[in-house]
């Protein structure tokens, strides 16, 4: 069973989340906040080009350390998208409601696990 410090973990779910970023581009366009320039599609594309390039730094040793911090600041910076969707969805039903404002605290635990297996990764 893998540790939840696991950096091949932590890559697969950078590079699932890289997948529905393709599949499902809508869903992300809508947590764009407005004040970024630009089109929301853009930034939902970027945004996951940088989580398969996170994944692929993430799950190659040498570039784990470096990548896995990247991570760390990547969580950070997604997190204005995860309170957009939370204001959005405070008229919808109370299970999305629920969905979305449980995600905001769950940067934290993610934040957390990259800078383990950034640790993790020593000093190269």
């Amino acid at each position: 069973m893998a540790r939840i410090s696991s950096p091949m973990l932590l890559a697969g779910l950078l590079a699932g989340a890289a997948v529905a970023h393709a599949a499902a581009p809508g869903q992300f366009d809508a947590t764009v906040p407005r004040s970024l320039p630009g089109s929301p599609r853009g930034w939902t594309y970027a945004s996951g080009v940088a989580e398969l390039a996170l994944a692929a730094g993430v799950a190659h040793p040498r570039t784990r350390r470096a990548a896995a911090l990247a991570t760390a600041a990547f969580f950070v910076g997604v997190f204005p998208a995860n309170v957009k969707m939370a204001a959005d969805a405070r008229h919808r039903s109370p299970a999305v409601r629920a969905v979305t404002l449980a995600r905001l605290p769950l940067q934290v635990p993610l934040v957390l696990w990259a800078r383990r297996v950034s640790r993790g990764a020593g000093g190269r």
